[in-house]
């Protein structure tokens, strides 16, 4: 177990080289040395600083961003199968973003407009998970699985009415696209943002697992943990949708795949578990864009044919 945070952190760097050094156009080791040290041909160090590393930094962020908001997501409701896409943020992002494309609005409007679909999303979720006796989370699961369910029902309708020349663009999006990803500043900030405010709170969460009555037996401010987790988890999300579109399973398996090989306290398990998300769609990202060059393939497809296979195996082990 002691190996596994020093391979993930390790895979960081790793993937980062990765994702700098392959892409559509073929550099030589000799040109991308040079271009990594602002030396060289001009055409290849804005591969390598204006096209490569911005992407690679925003896929990186994307994938830690959702797997942060799944290891949250998944204490906090004490689901294991929760994930971003359940609290509904994603399918309201998804139905801003393609009733934008319908419109034919412009890059800055189709951020505002899944923004906008991704708070109204949020919006409901907190609104309808307040009972009589405050927060609770069966109401969050049941407010977003029905959200996502209508706003599935909304992306549907939306791509039969869309023009043909319109499907293949929604269908990327919906899929997942870091091709529009341009400066990852912000998500990287808010990543950042996230992760510290959520590892403040490890110890606290290690408790709750435990039942809320335990957790406040034990001198832990339930609500408030609740309001900490549950807002990191929603701010997670929507940069990340607002950042690589609608990308799964992420957030989903990558918690899982720290658990089962020994990662449980969320002092390890939340960093790790940005960095392993990270990684990963980095990798996944690296290979869309290669695999069948000048084409590119959704991101998201990939992450599930990279995790899908990883996780069995692990479950396979120690079954």
């Amino acid at each position: 177990m002691k190996t596994v945070p020093v391979l993930v952190v390790a895979l960081v760097p790793a993937s980062l080289a990765l994702a700098i050094a392959f892409g559509s156009v073929d550099l030589g080791p000799a040109q991308l040395a040079d271009a990594l040290l602002f030396r060289g041909d001009e055409i290849a160090r804005e591969i390598v600083w204006g096209v490569r590393a911005p992407r690679a930094l925003a896929a990186f962020a994307c994938g830690g961003l959702l797997a942060l908001a799944g290891a949250l997501l998944q204490v906090l409701l004490r689901n294991p199968l929760a994930d971003p896409a359940i609290l509904g943020v994603s399918g309201g992002a998804a139905a801003g973003a393609l009733a934008a494309m319908l419109l034919g609005v412009g890059a800055a409007g189709l951020n505002l407009a899944a923004l906008a679909g991704a708070s109204i999303a949020a919006g409901a979720v907190f609104a309808f998970s307040l009972g009589r006796s405050g927060w609770n989370p069966y109401r969050v699961l049941l407010t977003g699985v029905a959200l996502a369910s209508g706003f599935g029902a909304l992306v549907g309708l939306m791509l039969s009415l869309a023009p043909s020349a319109q499907v293949q663009g929604m269908l990327f999006w919906l899929l997942g696209d870091l091709s529009p990803a341009a400066d990852p500043s912000v998500a990287l900030v808010v990543l950042a943002a996230c992760a510290a405010l959520a590892f403040s709170q490890s110890a606290a969460l290690d408790v709750l697992i435990l039942g809320e009555d335990k957790a406040r037996s034990l001198g832990v401010a339930v609500a408030r943990l609740q309001a900490i987790a549950f807002g990191c988890a929603t701010l997670a999300t929507v940069a990340a949708v607002l950042l690589g579109g609608s990308i799964g399973f992420v957030g989903l398996v990558v918690p899982h795949l720290l658990r089962l090989s020994g990662i449980h306290r969320h002092g390890a398990l939340l960093p790790l578990s940005a960095c392993l998300g990270g990684s990963l769609l980095a990798l996944a990202d690296t290979l869309a864009r290669t695999a069948a060059a000048p084409a590119e393939l959704p991101v998201g497809v990939l992450t599930a044919a990279i995790g899908v296979p990883v996780l069995l195996f692990l479950l396979g082990r120690l079954r």
